[in-house]
């Protein structure tokens, strides 16, 4: 059963430690997004470690260990996003048509080639910003069909599926 534990604390560990990369393939920045799930994995983890297994050996202590590790540094990067932390934006009570932003935002995905079907999205509702998110170069030059409209841009085509597109017809 020790062994388990320590499988589980080290593959939580692991995941842990990855997104510390700099790396920008996908199979690594892919660990920044389940945070929550192996937080939840190491307070799991620990709490039944805590039940089930007795003793007081290193090897029990190292597993603790590391899923304490886990369970701070998951959750420090996950605190801001709760209900715990003030909020940083205030609400509205009485929305202003005349101080609304629109946005269309659309996660394109890379070897989607369907750009007339966003540019119509774009053409109907007419936001204020467009942004794509997995947008590459190919994506950017249909893009960028809609310039004249959207004369403020930030550009960064990306082949590794975190390519990024923004259009904007207010100053940016």
């Amino acid at each position: 059963m020790h062994i388990a534990f320590a499988i589980l604390s080290g593959i939580l560990l692991l995941a842990t430690i990855i997104p510390l990369s700099r790396s920008d393939k996908w199979y690594i920045r892919g660990f920044d997004f389940p945070r929550l799930q192996i937080l939840l994995a190491a307070l799991l983890g620990l709490a039944a470690a805590l039940v089930v297994l007795d003793g007081a050996s290193l090897s029990l202590r190292l597993t603790h260990t590391a899923l304490l590790v886990v369970i701070v540094w998951q959750g420090w990067w996950i605190m801001p996003y709760t209900r715990v932390m003030p909020r940083e934006v205030r609400s509205t009570n009485a929305p202003d048509a005349a101080r609304r932003l629109t946005i269309l935002n659309a996660n394109v995905l890379t070897p989607n080639h369907q750009a007339e079907r966003l540019l119509a999205l774009i053409r109907e509702h007419k936001p204020d910003l467009v942004i794509t998110l997995e947008s590459d170069q190919w994506w950017q030059e249909r893009l960028d069909t809609i310039a004249p409209d959207y004369p403020h841009a930030i550009k960064v085509p990306l082949d590794n599926l975190y390519g990024m597109h923004l259009y904007s017809r207010l100053p940016l």
